[in-house]
C-alpha cells in the first residue's frame, strides 16, 4: 500500500473517531433520542460540499458525511422503540393565560377552541405548496437578493431562525408575527428543553412568554458553529437531509400591519427607543421627544403606519442594519431557495395546518397545538391601512416584498397598486 492510501485511510479514520467523540458528548442533542422518520420526511439531494484542493480532501468530506448519515440513521430505529414507550397521554385543552384588555384589542385573540377537521385534500394542498416554492426557486423570472446562494454561503448569523428539536427529528424555521410564539412553546415541549421544577413542560401554554423568546432556550443551526466547530455544516446537511422541516407563513402585507400593531401601537419600551425615536425624528418633524414609551403615548406620539412604510422604503434604513425579524421578507429569515421545507402552513390555514402538522409528527397525542387567534380578513385589513399610503409607496412596498407573495401563493393586491 503506497504512503498516500496510508495516509487517506489513517485521515478518515481519526477524523471518524474524532466526530464519535464528539457525539458522545453531545451536550443537548443525545443521538440517542432520535427519532427521525416521521410520514412527512422524504429522501432530498444534498448540494455536494465544496472541495478545492487535493483529492484527499474529497475523500474526507465524503466519508465525514456517510459516517454521520450511518451513525443518525442507525440510531433510529431503537429510539422510536423507546418513544412509543414514553409517550404521554393526551393533554387537555389549554387554558387562556391572562391578557390585558389593550393586548387583547391589539393582537385579536380568540381563545376558543377550533376543531380542525381532517381533509383528505390537505396532503395534495401541501404538495401544491411546496411544487410552487420549488418552482418559482428555479425560475430565472423571478429575482431577488440571495436567490442563487447556496446553503454554504448563508453566514452563520442569518441561520438564526433554524430551531432544531433532535429527540423528534424536527427543524422548524420561525417567522415573527405568524403564531410563532405558540410554535416556539410547541418545540419547547417536543425537546423538552425547558424545566419547570426538574420536570419538562408538557402544556404549551404553561410556559412563559419570556422564556419562549430567550435565545438560549432554543437549539438554533447559529449555534452549531460554537459547538461543533469546522464539523457544524456537516451536522447541519445531514440534520436537513434527515429531519421534517417546517415553516409557517403569512399575507405579507397583513403581516407588516401585525408588526406596526403589535410594536407600536402598544407600549414597548424597546421599540420605542430603537425604531420609534428615529422614525418620529426622521419623518414626523419631532425633535424633541420623551425619553419613554410611556411619556411619549401620553402626549399622544406615536409613529403612524405612514411613518412606519418611509422607514421600510428608506435606503437609508438597510444601510444602517438588515430589517428587524418581526419585519424582514421571510425569504431572508428561513431561506426557502436552499432549503427543503417539507410542510408549508399559513396563518389562514393555521387550525387545519397545525393539526396535519402535528399529525404528521406523530405528536398529536402528546400535546396540541395552543388555540389561535382568528386572522381578520387580510383584503379589508389592506384597504384600511393602505388608504392613506400613496401608490407609488404601495408599490415600492410591494417590490420590496414581492418575493414572499410569488414564492408562498399570495395573490398580487391589484387592488392596493393601481389608481
Amino acid at each position: 500500500m503506497t504512503k498516500p492510501r496510508l495516509f487517506r485511510l489513517w485521515l478518515v479514520l481519526g477524523s471518524a473517531l474524532m466526530i464519535l467523540l464528539i457525539i458522545v458528548y453531545w451536550d443537548n442533542v443525545g443521538t440517542a433520542h432520535f427519532y427521525l422518520h416521521t410520514s412527512l420526511s422524504r429522501p432530498h439531494i444534498l448540494e455536494p460540499l465544496p472541495t478545492p484542493g487535493l483529492g484527499s480532501e474529497n475523500v474526507f468530506t465524503s466519508d465525514v458525511d456517510e459516517f454521520l448519515d450511518t451513525l443518525l440513521s442507525s440510531s433510529a430505529k431503537q429510539n422510536d422503540l423507546s418513544r412509543r414507550k414514553t409517550e404521554q397521554p393526551p393533554v387537555l385543552a389549554p387554558s387562556k393565560p391572562v391578557l390585558s384588555h389593550m393586548e387583547e384589542n391589539v393582537r385579536g385573540y380568540d381563545w376558543s377552541t377550533h376543531d380542525a377537521q381532517q381533509n383528505p385534500d390537505r396532503d395534495r394542498q401541501q404538495a401544491e405548496r411546496r411544487s410552487l416554492l420549488r418552482d418559482f426557486c428555479a425560475n430565472a423570472s423571478l429575482a431577488f437578493p440571495t436567490k442563487d446562494r447556496t446553503f454554504d454561503d448563508i453566514p452563520n448569523y442569518e441561520l438564526n431562525h433554524l430551531i432544531v428539536d433532535d429527540r423528534h427529528g424536527v427543524i422548524y424555521c420561525y417567522v415573527p408575527k405568524v403564531a410563532c410564539t405558540n410554535w416556539k412553546r410547541v418545540m419547547i415541549v417536543l425537546s423538552e428543553s425547558l424545566l419547570d421544577r426538574g420536570s419538562p413542560y408538557r402544556d404549551p401554554l404553561d410556559i412563559p412568554r419570556e422564556h419562549v423568546h430567550n435565545s438560549s432556550t432554543h437549539l438554533t443551526f447559529n449555534k452549531f458553529w460554537r459547538r461543533y466547530g469546522k464539523f457544524s455544516r456537516h451536522l447541519m446537511k445531514v440534520k436537513l437531509k434527515k429531519y421534517t422541516k417546517f415553516l409557517f407563513v403569512r399575507d405579507p402585507f397583513v403581516r407588516l400591519i401585525s408588526a406596526f400593531r403589535s410594536k407600536f401601537e402598544l407600549e414597548n419600551e424597546e421599540f420605542y427607543r430603537k425604531f420609534a425615536v428615529p422614525m418620529l425624528r426622521l419623518y414626523a418633524n419631532h425633535t424633541s421627544l420623551p425619553a419613554s414609551v410611556s411619556e411619549a403615548f401620553s402626549a399622544g406620539l406615536k409613529v403612524s403606519f405612514a411613518n412606519f412604510i418611509q422607514y421600510l422604503l428608506d435606503p437609508h434604513t438597510e444601510k444602517l442594519a438588515p430589517f428587524n425579524e418581526h419585519w424582514r421578507q421571510v425569504y431572508r429569515l428561513c431561506h426557502p431557495c436552499q432549503i427543503d421545507y417539507d410542510f408549508v402552513g399559513k396563518l389562514e390555514t393555521l387550525d387545519e395546518d397545525a393539526a396535519q402538522l402535528l399529525r404528521s409528527l406523530k405528536v398529536d397525542s402528546q400535546l396540541h397545538f395552543p388555540p389561535s387567534y382568528r386572522n381578520r380578513t387580510a383584503s379589508s385589513w389592506e384597504e384600511d391601512w393602505f388608504a392613506n399610503i400613496p401608490l407609488a409607496w404601495r408599490q415600492q412596498l410591494y417590490k420590496l416584498y414581492e418575493a414572499d407573495f410569488v414564492l408562498f401563493g399570495y395573490p398580487k393586491p391589484e387592488n392596493l397598486l393601481r389608481d
